[in-house]
Order: C-alpha cells, then structure tokens, then sequence
C-alpha cells in the first residue's frame, strides 16, 4: 500500500480528493492515438492506482479517441463509491492523430454523451472544458458560448461541476462570471513555473490548480539540480519533481500518467518523500534560472 494519505486531500467541487491523482492518458496507443499495445497491462496499472489509494483520475473521451474512457470502464467498474473521475471536452482528433478544435455547441453535446456512455455513469462528477485557442499553450479567446453549453448541461444533470484547461487569467475570469469553476488544468511544473501567481491566487478562492505535464511531458524534465537533490535523498528524479509540486500549494492536485505499474509506484511515492529546506531552496532556482531544466 502506498503513502499517498500523507500528502492529504484538497475538496474538489464537492469531493475530498488525495492530492496524489494518476491521469490515464498514456494508457493509448503512440502519440495517445488508438488502442494500447497491451490493453491487460493498462487495465492492471489502473487497478493498481485506484488499490493503492488513488481516489482522482483524470481522462477524456478524444484520448484514443475513447480508448481510456473504455479502459477505465472495462477497469474499473462497478465504480468504488469515492472515486472521483475528471473528464474533459473541447478537442477531437483528425484521422491523422492531430489535436483540433471542437467547441461548437453539438460538438459539446456530442462529447459530454461520448463520455457519459463510454465511462458508463449516468452524470459525469467534473468536466474541464479544454481551450484550444492555443493547442500546446493558453491563447485568448471567449469561451462564453461554448461554457454557456457546458453550464445548460450542467443545469441537466449531466454534468455535476465545470473546470477549465488551458486558459488563461482572462478566460478564467470569464468563466467564473458564468458558472462556478472549480479547477483550473494547466502546464506547470518544477522548471515551467508560469502561473506560480495564479496558483496563489487559485488557493486563496478554494479552487483546485491541477498541472498537467508535472514530469515534463513528452519531454521530460532534466535538470543537473534535480538530479543531484534526488540522489541525496536516495529518490528518483520524478519523485522528487513530484514531491516538490505537493509542497508548493495545497490546492495543487497531481495526475501523472503512465503505462507503468513501477513507474505508477515511483509516482505515488512522492506524498511519502520529505523535502528538508536545503532541497526545497535548491528545487525552487531551477524555475528561476532560464535554460537551466
């Protein structure tokens, strides 16, 4: 059993939630496009998450497209009572696995059903809509019209609670004018520290900040520094890049992802990891110096 009780919970929209999550998008095939090479091997590593306490993961019907969604079904259902699945809509995939807009209004629909059906629930507990103004960054843009069809479902019962990805302060404003937010996504990281204001700023209104790419992404982090704390404290570099995310907000909510029952494991031992102040103030220049990740 792993320790992730010690990194503790934070409430998001209704739901206490452990602050160490697993997000299934690596669960796809290359280029998180079609099925997985081994589908038995991604249904154990998420059984494994949810057995060693993980009660947050994050998703989307347009991974695959449909393939986690359908994963995590086949994984596990019937759902245990506490787990609390965060999908998101706004995006699809073109035939050649490109990452394309998807905002109109029965697109929206579309979608929200998609996940309703493929996750097999009746009402989906958080659903982030995902900007696309920028695929690979926030760019400005309205989102009223498409989170004005996000909150009418809402109204339907179909959706419990609305978050964003990929936004930027003006879009969160925005969205927080026309419905409730109670998470926002966005990359961040040991060295891409952009929204480190945002975040406080987040904490201090009870909003959840949950980072995707924490471990770099398709590029992971590297980092003399990082290499260096991490072999002081007898850890790997992603778990301590981990532990210092949980110990740089409370309200930061973590959903690494992997293919991996180890590296699933490395993940989580990160709630367990005690960073003393000399590897916390060496962790926090690699975000301050430019080039140095």
């Amino acid at each position: 059993m792993s320790s992730i009780h010690k990194a503790g919970t934070f409430v998001l929209g209704d739901r206490p939630t452990r602050r160490s999550g697993y997000g299934a998008m690596q669960l796809t095939g290359p280029r998180v496009f079609g099925p997985p090479r081994d589908p038995d091997a991604a249904i154990a590593v998420l059984r494994e998450a949810v057995a060693s306490g993980v009660n947050h993961i994050d998703t989307s019907d347009f991974y695959g497209p449909h393939v986690t969604n359908e994963l995590i079904r086949r994984a596990l259902r019937p759902y245990p009572g506490d787990l609390l699945i965060v999908t998101k809509v706004g995006a699809r995939r073109g035939a050649d696995a490109a990452w394309l807009p998807a905002f109109g209004a029965q697109e929206l629909i579309q979608a929200v059903h998609d996940n309703l059906r493929n996750l097999g629930v009746d009402v989906l507990e958080v659903v982030n809509l995902r900007c696309m103004f920028g695929i690979h960054a926030p760019a400005e843009g309205s989102i009223e019209e498409p989170l004005t069809v996000l909150a009418e479902l809402q109204r339907q019962g179909l959706i419990r609670h609305i978050g964003l990805s990929n936004v930027t302060r003006t879009q969160i404003a925005q969205g927080r004018a026309i419905c409730e937010i109670v998470c926002v996504q966005n990359h961040y990281n040991l060295a891409h520290r952009k929204d480190d204001a945002l975040i406080d700023e987040l904490a201090g209104d009870g909003i959840a900040y949950v980072p995707f790419f924490p471990l770099g992404g398709f590029t992971p982090l590297q980092s003399s520094t990082l290499s260096e704390v991490a072999r002081d404290l007898d850890a790997t570099p992603m778990t301590v890049a981990l532990a210092w995310l949980l110990r740089r907000s409370p309200n930061l909510l973590l959903i690494p992802g992997t293919s991996s029952i180890a590296h699933l494991r490395e993940n989580l031992a990160a709630a367990g990891l005690d960073l003393p102040q000399d590897a916390v103030r060496a962790l926090d220049s690699i975000g301050a110096r430019p080039g140095s990740a």
